[in-house]
C-alpha cells in the first residue's frame, strides 16, 4: 500500500504543474495526456492528506483563474481546451470559473426582442379598411340603452382590428359641456332634403377619443331638444335629415369608407339615400351594413310624410322596399332591402326575427333577405365593467378573492339599500326596463312564491307604471327584504352586479343583452330565458357534470321561471362548492368585444 501511495502522489504532482501554468497551452498539453481511467483510479485511492493538497490546489486555481478574467478571447478560449483535458474534479472547478467569465456575454441572449412585437403582429394581419359608424346614441355622450353601449365600444375594438373608423353621430343639446366644448369645427354647407327643393344647414364638428373620430351633425333646427327621443311627429323628419347629412358629411370632408355601418332605424335611409341620392358621387364605392338592435321599432309613419322629408322618388315606395301596408312606409325595411348585409345582435335572435312570433311584421322580407342576415353576439368593454378596476364597487376584486370580496360588496349593499344585513340570504338582482319584452309579467305572478325567509330581491329600473307601482308595494310588503330603485344609476348597477348572488334576465325576447354578460363578469348567475342572445351567452347548469353558467328555461311561461329561481336556490344551499366554482367559471369567461370585433372585420373584408 506504501508503494501505491508513494506512486499516486507522484501522479498529483504534474495537475499542481499544470495548475501553475495554466496560461501556457504548451505546458499543459504534455503534463495532460495521462489516460482518464488512471485518474480516476488516482481519485479513489488518495489519502485524506493529500486529497486536502488537491483540494488546496483547486482553490489556488479558482484565485488565479479570478485574476485571468481581464486577458484577451483567445487565451480564454485556450484555456477551455486546457480544462477539457484535466482530471474530472478540476474540470468541474474550471467549468464553474468559465461559466463565471462567461456570464457578462451571456445575459443579453435570453432577452427577445421580437415577444412583445407579437400581439401587434397577430392584430395586423388583416388589410386595413375604414368604416364609417352612423347611429343616433353612444356613450358617453348620449345613451339610453344598449345601442350607445355597441357604438362606443366596437369602434374601439375594430380599431385593434386593423381598422379606420369614424362616428357619426347628432349633436343633440343634451350632450355634457365637457364634450360640447372639446368639439373642433370642420365645416359646414347647405344640403337639399324636402321633395319641395327646402334646403338645410349642415355644420361638423368634430372629436377625437381614444384613437376613434366623432364627427357631430350640428343643427338647430333638429337638435335643440333635450332628448334623442320625443314622439314619431318630430323624430321622422329629425332622421330622415341625419341620414342625408352624415352621408353628405362624408363626401363634403372627402373621407371615403370601405364600409358604412348603420344602426337600427334611425339610420336605416343610409343605404336608400346612397343607391338613390349620392349614384354620381365617391361615395358610390362603399359597402353598407345595417345592424338590427331591436326589430320592434321600425319608423313607421305614412308615405306622404317620409316621403316629403327624405325627398325619395316615387319608386322607392313600393312593397319590396319601403312601403308597408296599404299608405304607411317603413323606413327599417327600406334600410333593410337596399343595405348590402343586414346583422343582428345574436345568431340566435336572426333566426328567430324570420318567424312570425318575433318577426314584428317583417319575417316575410327577411326571409326573403336571408342570404344577407348574419348574426354576430355583442360584448362588454372592459375598460368599464372589470371589477377589478371599477371605481363604483365597495371593493374591488378578481377571480382569485371572488369568493370572499363578493360577500364584503353583498353585506354593504344590504346596508346602502337598508336590508337585513345577512351573508346567508340569497340576494336575487333585477336590472332593466319595467316592460313587458323584460318578462316582468312572469315576475309579477310569482313574486310571492319567490319571497321567503333565505330570498332577497334588488330592484334598478323605471318604465310602465304598473310595473313601477307592483315593485313598490312589494318593497313595502316585504320590508328588510326587497328594495325597489324606480329609477336608474349608473352606480347601483355596477354595485348590484357585484353584491347579488344572482341576476334575473326572463325576458319574452332579446336581441342580445349586455345585462347577463355584466353579471358573469362580475360573478354574479345569471337566470335567464333561452331566447336570443340570452341562449346564446349562458349555457344551462348541468347538475351531472357541473358544467354550465347559469340556469334557464325555454318557454315564456312563470312556472318554469320558478323553477329556474329554486333549481338556482337549491345549489345554492345545497351545494356551495358548485355555486362557487360556477362564480370563477364565469369570471374566466372570455367575454369582450374582441371576437365580435374579429367577425366584424371579417365581414368588412368579404363584402370589399
Amino acid at each position: 500500500m506504501t508503494k501505491r501511495n508513494v506512486s499516486t502522489a507522484k501522479k498529483t504532482k504534474p495537475v499542481k504543474t499544470a495548475k501553475k501554468v495554466n496560461t501556457s497551452p504548451e505546458t499543459v498539453q504534455t503534463e495532460a495526456v495521462q489516460p482518464e481511467a488512471e485518474a480516476v483510479q488516482t481519485e479513489a485511492e488518495v489519502q485524506p492528506l493529500e486529497e486536502s493538497k488537491t483540494k488546496t490546489a483547486k482553490t489556488g486555481t479558482a484565485k488565479k483563474a479570478k485574476t485571468e478574467k481581464t486577458e484577451t478571447e483567445k487565451k480564454e478560449a485556450e484555456k477551455k481546451e486546457t480544462e477539457k483535458k484535466e482530471t474530472k474534479k478540476p474540470e468541474k472547478a474550471s467549468k464553474k470559473e468559465a461559466e463565471k467569465t462567461e456570464e457578462e456575454p451571456l445575459t443579453p441572449e435570453p432577452v427577445e426582442q421580437p415577444a412583445p412585437a407579437k400581439p401587434k403582429a397577430e392584430e395586423y394581419t388583416t388589410p386595413r379598411r375604414s368604416v364609417a359608424f352612423i347611429g343616433s346614441e353612444c356613450y358617453p355622450f348620449v345613451k339610453t340603452g344598449g345601442l350607445g353601449d355597441v357604438m362606443y365600444a366596437l369602434p374601439k375594438a375594430l380599431i385593434k382590428q386593423n381598422c379606420d373608423v369614424k362616428v357619426i353621430l347628432p349633436r343633440y343639446k343634451c350632450i355634457p359641456q365637457e364634450y360640447q366644448e372639446k368639439m373642433v369645427f370642420k365645416g359646414s354647407f347647405q344640403m337639399d332634403l324636402c321633395a319641395d327643393g327646402k334646403s338645410f344647414y349642415v355644420g361638423i364638428m368634430e372629436y377625437v377619443w381614444d384613437g376613434v373620430v366623432y364627427d357631430f351633425i350640428d343643427n338647430e333646427e333638429f337638435f335643440a331638444t333635450g332628448n334623442p327621443y320625443t314622439n314619431l311627429i318630430d323624430d321622422i323628419p329629425k332622421y330622415c335629415y341625419f341620414a342625408k347629412a352624415a352621408l353628405a358629411a362624408l363626401n363634403y370632408m372627402d373621407w371615403i369608407p370601405d364600409v358604412i355601418h348603420c344602426h337600427d332605424w334611425q339610420a336605416a335611409l343610409v343605404p336608400v339615400f346612397l343607391r338613390v341620392k349620392f349614384v354620381d358621387t365617391k361615395l358610390t364605392s362603399a359597402k353598407t351594413v345595417l345592424t338590427i338592435h331591436n326589430l320592434r321599432f321600425q319608423g313607421i309613419y305614412n308615405i306622404p310624410t317620409i316621403q316629403y322629408w327624405s325627398g325619395l322618388p316615387d319608386y322607392v315606395f313600393n312593397k319590396d322596399a319601403l312601403k308597408t301596408g296599404y299608405e304607411d312606409a317603413n323606413m327599417l325595411k327600406g334600410g333593410l332591402t337596399y343595405s348590402n348585409i343586414i346583422t343582428t345582435v345574436s345568431n340566435t335572435y336572426a333566426g328567430e326575427i324570420q318567424n312570425s312570433y318575433y318577426g314584428e311584421t317583417l319575417d316575410a322580407h327577411l326571409r326573403y333577405h336571408s342570404s344577407k342576415l348574419r348574426g354576430i353576439v355583442n360584448g362588454i368593454d372592459y375598460d368599464i365593467w372589470n371589477s377589478y378596476t371599477d371605481d363604483r364597487l365597495y371593493v374591488n376584486y378578481d377571480i382569485t378573492n371572488v369568493l370572499e370580496k363578493k360577500k364584503e360588496n353583498k353585506r354593504r349593499l344590504q346596508e346602502e339599500l337598508g336590508l337585513v344585513q345577512d351573508d346567508h340570504k340569497f340576494v336575487l338582482g333585477l336590472i332593466s326596463r319595467l316592460t313587458d319584452q323584460k318578462g316582468l309579467d312572469l315576475v309579477n305572478s310569482i313574486m310571492t312564491q319567490i319571497m321567503d325567509e333565505h330570498t332577497q330581491i334588488v330592484v334598478l329600473g323605471s318604465g310602465d307604471q304598473r310595473y313601477e307601482d307592483s315593485f313598490r308595494y312589494y318593497e313595502y310588503t316585504y320590508k328588510g327584504n326587497v328594495c325597489s330603485n324606480i329609477m336608474y344609476d349608473e352606480t347601483r348597477a355596477h354595485r348590484i352586479y357585484a353584491g347579488a348572488d344572482a341576476l334575473l334576465v326572463p325576458s319574452q325576447f332579446e336581441p342580445c343583452g349586455l345585462t347577463q354578460l355584466i353579471a358573469m363578469h362580475y360573478g354574479t348567475i345569471p337566470i335567464v330565458r333561452e331566447t336570443g342572445g340570452l341562449k346564446d351567452t349562458v349555457e344551462p347548469y348541468n347538475m351531472f357534470s357541473n358544467m354550465g353558467n347559469g340556469f334557464t328555461f325555454d318557454r315564456y311561461d312563470a312556472g318554469l321561471l320558478l323553477d329556474a329561481i329554486n333549481r338556482a336556490k337549491s345549489l345554492y344551499f345545497l351545494n356551495r362548492w358548485c355555486w362557487d366554482e360556477m362564480v370563477q367559471r364565469d369570471m374566466d369567461k372570455n367575454l369582450s368585444w374582441d371576437n365580435s370585433a374579429k367577425q366584424y372585420k371579417n365581414l368588412y373584408l368579404d363584402l370589399t
